[in-house]
């Protein structure tokens, strides 16, 4: 029961730090990544599909995304997503492929972007502790119920409060270097 309890904890400590890392690819810096358009969806044909079910998306430059559509037509409706999306970027087209050009950020959007991404590894950081008090909670069920002794209890909620460090810090350390990437010119 305790190394089960400790096996769900650590794995849903490791679904929430994963979900900030896909959280956090989708802030844009001031350098292009494909990742910026992972959350875009294009109506086609009537349905909404992911923009990478309908294009190549890459990035040439530091500065540059290009989407090259593989069907001519659905170029428009590729452009009008992007610009319906909260991306703030205004894609150009010439008939083949679309250009996102990136535009360097302001310090005041900078600052804005770290206090997104600070409340976002926080968000994250309660979420881990919520964690750890439900395997506390079962654990002190457990004790109440004598399916466990005192002892084990504790020896296991110790186990689980250093769990619980260790995926705080592994999202203070995610928070750190999106923090310099933000920052960096």
């Amino acid at each position: 029961m305790i190394k089960e309890n400790f096996r769900q904890s650590e794995e849903r400590m490791k679904k929430a730090l994963m979900a900030l890392q896909h959280e956090l690819t989708g802030i844009r810096t001031g350098r292009a990544s494909t990742a910026l358009l992972d959350g875009v969806k294009v109506e086609y044909y009537g349905a909404m599909v992911p923009l990478h079910q309908l294009a190549t998306v890459a990035t040439p430059e530091a500065r540059l995304i290009t989407i090259q559509p593989w069907e001519k037509q659905s170029t428009a409706a590729i452009e009008k997503a992007i610009l319906k999306s909260d991306l703030g970027l205004t894609p150009t087209n010439d008939g083949h492929i679309i250009r996102l050009p990136i535009p360097p950020l302001t310090e005041e959007r900078r600052k804005d972007l770290v206090k997104v991404v600070r409340r976002m590894a926080e968000e994250s950081r309660v979420e881990v502790r919520n964690i750890r008090r439900d395997a506390n909670g079962a654990l002190k069920e457990a004790e109440k119920k004598g399916e466990i002794s005192e002892d084990e209890s504790h020896k296991a909620q110790h186990d689980i409060q250093e769990l619980t460090d260790r995926y705080v810090e592994h999202i203070d350390e995610t928070l750190g270097k999106k923090e310099k990437e933000i920052m960096e010119e």
